[in-house]
This record gives structure tokens, C-alpha cells and sequence, in this order.
């Protein structure tokens, strides 16, 4: 029996918080805004360009959620009642939920089976439907990177264009993963991140938007800050949004972002070896990068089991380990088999259902060991054998 709880993805403080923290408190900068919030997008924005050339001039705006993100961007491109957005049918709620908080309509699209997201073939055919149907183009795509694997952006971004729709990339499961050598966040027009509890960082609760230049940059600060315009009163011409970082969450990020790389590389390492454990079962596939364009950071670690091979199910393998105090879970049911998006347009292929119904997620985080991952298998393999 495992003698410790094993996480699925557990936060993993550097100890640099602290500082950054007490620095806040000392100065008094307990509100949103402030010096934490500056150096916090910047170290972001560091990270997320240099030494790419094609994101120069890419700008970061820290906001209170990855959920929030979304929601500005939609704002930002004009999203509005009676819009449609192309959304990614394989994914958490938030990817889809902004689009209804603008009155607008989800317009779900399945994942094709090598990143598991979404499918570049069933985007053309879903936008020429909708075009056909309704006699306007969708006003936005969201394309996922799930798990931290990045999406096939080539292909995407080609439709995108042929379109002529804008593309808002949700990395909240991506931070350090890359798609031909660039950071994911920064292929779209807006990119998103997210720092929530049990992301690659945290800063408690929180996110980012990956904005095309500093004008974009400060009309979502703009929005993000309740829309208020520039004079000595309050005056509002527009709806605004209290979804600014404070300046106590950027100080845990900024010390979070001095052990990001160090984060990276173990989630890596974890899935290498993984990888390793589970090529000699038959029956079980590690999802690793499909291609070499791909470079996941393997924010959470995922595989399909095969019943008919194994004799169990994912739920048999969950259940088994839960009795251990290992922690794993489903893969994302689909949007467009969720109750609350039961009216919405969907254009599927069977993908995203094979994987929920055989898929599941294993222990990724910064405390899981090398001798965890072979206690997970071991167990896994047992149950097999049972």
C-alpha cells in the first residue's frame, strides 16, 4: 500500500514567495495593482518571447482567473448577444462558459485523435455550416491545449485564416509547452493562461491574457479595472469587470516563476518515464507528442485503456488506487455531452467520447517521485492482473 497520499497535481511553493510577499505588506500594496502585478507580467512576458522574434511585441495583463482571461479576450474581439464562437467540445467548462456570459452561442467542435484537440478538418466544415445556416461567420475560435499538449496550430491558424476569424488559445494547461519551437499563449491573437491551485504555477488563484500589443494590453487593464474612463470623477461608458490580479497573488507568482523551469523539466521527466513503464503493457497507451512539432510540458500525465485488452476499465483503475490514497481522475467529458450546453451546435466525430470513456489522468505534479510513478504502475498492473 502506497504510504502517503499521492496527488494528482499539488501546488509546490520555492520559498521565494515570501519575500516578494512580505515586500507587499511592508510597502502596504495589499490592493490590485501594484509592483508585483508590474514584475510578474513582465517576468511572463519574458518567458514567453524571448527568443522568438514572431511574439515580439506580444504583451501579459494579470487578471484574477484563466476563466476571466477568456472572457476579456471575447470582449476585446466584439463578441456579442446572438454571436457564435467555435469552441473545442474536449475541455473544461471555462474554455466555453465566457462565451455565454457575452449572450453569445457555443458552437462546439470535436478533437482529432493524434493531440486530442481540436480538429482542424471538422473546424473548416463546422464554419462553412454555420455560414451556410445562419449567413454569418463564428466571431471567434477557442482552441484548447489540453493537458499541456499543444494543439495542431498550423493547421488551425491556416482555417482561421482562410475564414478570417480570430483565435484565442487557451493555455491554461500549457505553460512552457511549445508548438514548433514557440510558447504556447503566443499563436493566437489572444492567448490565456492560468494560475490556479494546481497549474504548472500558481499564484493561488489567477490568470493571464497574451495580448497582440500594448494597446491590447491596456484596453483589457481598461476593462479588467471596471471600465472606468479618464476623469476625476467615475465616469463609465462601457460595462467594466473586477478582474485584476492583487498584488499579494503576483508576489506568489513572481516566486513561483524563479522554479517554472524546474517545474517543467520534473512534469517531463515524470512523463518519460511514464512512457517507459507503460509500453511494455498491452492495452494501456501514454498519451506522449503525437509529433515532433509538439513539445507538451505534461501537466498532467494521461492514458487509454483498453477494456477488451486489459480486462478493466478506468474506473476500475480509479477506484483501485482511490483505496490506495493515490489520486487520478476522468478525462474532461465533453461539452457537447454536458446538460448545460445540450442546445448548442456541436459537429463531432466520435473522438472525444472514446476518450472519456477510456481515458484517465495520473499524478503529474512537482511532488510526485520517480518511485510514485512505479508504485502507480505497479498498481495498475495488478489490477490488470486481478
Amino acid at each position: 500500500m502506497a504510504n502517503k497520499k499521492i496527488h494528482l497535481c499539488l501546488a509546490h511553493m520555492s520559498g521565494n514567495e515570501q519575500r516578494f510577499i512580505d515586500e507587499a505588506f511592508a510597502d502596504n500594496w495589499v490592493v490590485p495593482l501594484g509592483p508585483n502585478v508590474d514584475g510578474f507580467e513582465e517576468d511572463l512576458k519574458g518567458f514567453l518571447t524571448t527568443a522568438d522574434p514572431k511574439a515580439a511585441g506580444k504583451e501579459v495583463a494579470a487578471v484574477s482567473a484563466g476563466t476571466a482571461a477568456i472572457h476579456l479576450a471575447l470582449v476585446l474581439l466584439g463578441v456579442t448577444r446572438d454571436d457564435e464562437v467555435i469552441c473545442q467540445s474536449f475541455t473544461f467548462a471555462a474554455s466555453a462558459n465566457p462565451v455565454t456570459y457575452q449572450g453569445a452561442t457555443p458552437v462546439f467542435v470535436d478533437s482529432e485523435p493524434g493531440s486530442w484537440n481540436m480538429s482542424p478538418e471538422l473546424l473548416d466544415e463546422a464554419i462553412a455550416d454555420r455560414v451556410a445556416k445562419t449567413g454569418r461567420k463564428p466571431k471567434a475560435i477557442v482552441v484548447v491545449h489540453l493537458y499541456g499538449m499543444p494543439a495542431m496550430m498550423d493547421e488551425i491558424l491556416a482555417v482561421a485564416e482562410k475564414w478570417g476569424i480570430p483565435v484565442v488559445e487557451d493555455a491554461a494547461e500549457a505553460l512552457g509547452s511549445a508548438y514548433k519551437g514557440r510558447k504556447c499563449g503566443t499563436l493566437g491573437h489572444y492567448g490565456i493562461l492560468s494560475f490556479n491551485g494546481n497549474k504548472m504555477i500558481t499564484t493561488s488563484g489567477g490568470g493571464a491574457l497574451v495580448c497582440p500589443d500594448q494597446e491590447s494590453k491596456r484596453r483589457s487593464v481598461f476593462f479588467s479595472t471596471q471600465a472606468r474612463e479618464p476623469f476625476p470623477y467615475y465616469q463609465h461608458e462601457h460595462i467594466g469587470y473586477n478582474y485584476r490580479m492583487s498584488n499579494i497573488s503576483a508576489g506568489i507568482g513572481r516566486g513561483q516563476m524563479t522554479i517554472l523551469d524546474q517545474h517543467i523539466a520534473h512534469h517531463r521527466n515524470l512523463a518519460k518515464l511514464y512512457k517507459e513503464l507503460f509500453d511494455s503493457i498491452e492495452g494501456i497507451d501514454f498519451h506522449a507528442n503525437p509529433t515532433n512539432a509538439q513539445d507538451s510540458n505534461y501537466w498532467l500525465n494521461t492514458i487509454i485503456i483498453d477494456p477488451e485488452k486489459t480486462g478493466i476499465t478506468p474506473e476500475d483503475v480509479r477506484q483501485h488506487l482511490a483505496a490506495l490514497d493515490i489520486e487520478t481522475r476522468p478525462l474532461w467529458k465533453p461539452m457537447h455531452l454536458q446538460p448545460v450546453f445540450a442546445s448548442a451546435p456541436a459537429y463531432t466525430n466520435g473522438v472525444s467520447e472514446h476518450l472519456f470513456e477510456r481515458g484517465l489522468c495520473l499524478p503529474s505534479g512537482p511532488w510526485v517521485t520517480t518511485d510514485d510513478i512505479k508504485t502507480i504502475v505497479h498498481e495498475i498492473k495488478k489490477c490488470i492482473r486481478n
